[in-house]
């Protein structure tokens, strides 16, 4: 496969740090032993479900979501629950942390990952999510700027495009204690400080108790979807995006 991203956003907003080379490598041996055999040796799917694509996994931040997942184990869908430490189960993120780091950059996967891998789910049912829970169309059209969408991108850039869409940058309105406002391209925001970059390259820093602040995000509803997808979400949406040839 190949995706068009060089990291995962596994916090939103945020890139996540790189695992511990030594952890990844705990991780893989463990993986390999216990997982491979249902997830491939990989991770991206035999038996069982591909993990370096799963909602679970992309969300999850500093292994809880997958600690929870491998000691609760999955009943309803075959996967037994396992008795690891919490060092075993850090090191089990970190190998799947750096596995999905891996699938996003674009030099390390084929480019013709076969579309029947991915187009798992079904057409009728990513339809009714477009068009329903995700509302997708509030912003997009599949005769509009979505035709022919398919047939732009190679599968995996695809599916890695509506996941984690790129090009968009945030934009602030910073409203002084004067009331004159100064908007342009968010730099950097936190607790303290606020700054941008205005429309003639200009870097500008304001106090954030001392100003009011406004950010216009594009994709922001891009990312709120990453925490509501669920896999099978994931699969069907894919699915109906792959018929918009």
């Amino acid at each position: 496969m190949r995706y068009s991203l060089i990291a995962v956003l596994l916090a939103l907003s945020t890139y996540a740090a790189a695992p511990d080379p030594k952890a990844v490598e705990r991780g893989k041996q463990q993986f390999q032993q216990a997982c491979g055999f249902c997830h491939g040796n990989d991770a991206t799917g035999a038996r069982g479900p591909d993990l370096v694509r799963s909602a679970l996994v992309n969300r999850d931040q500093d292994g809880k979501l997958i600690a929870s997942a491998v000691k609760n184990g999955r009943p309803d869908k075959g996967m037994p629950a396992f008795a690891y430490t919490d060092a075993q189960l850090s090191d089990l993120a970190a190998f799947l942390h750096q596995q999905v780091r891996a699938a996003l950059d674009s030099n390390s996967v084929p480019h013709d990952y076969p579309v029947e891998k991915l187009a798992t789910g079904t057409a009728e049912a990513g339809k009714a999510y477009f068009f329903g829970a995700g509302h997708c169309d509030s912003c997009h059209s599949p005769t509009g700027d979505l035709a022919g969408i398919a047939k732009r991108y190679s599968p995996i850039n695809l599916e890695s495009r509506f996941l984690y869409p790129r090009g968009a940058r945030r934009s602030v309105t910073v409203t002084l204690a004067s009331g004159e406002q100064v908007s342009g391209t968010l730099a950097q925001i936190d607790e303290f400080n606020v700054s941008l970059r205005d429309g003639t390259g200009w870097y500008r820093s304001w106090a954030r108790d001392q100003v009011k602040v406004e950010v216009k995000d594009p994709l922001e509803k891009h990312r709120e979807l990453l925490y509501q997808y669920s896999d099978t979400d994931i699969h069907n949406l894919f699915t109906y995006l792959e018929t918009l040839k």
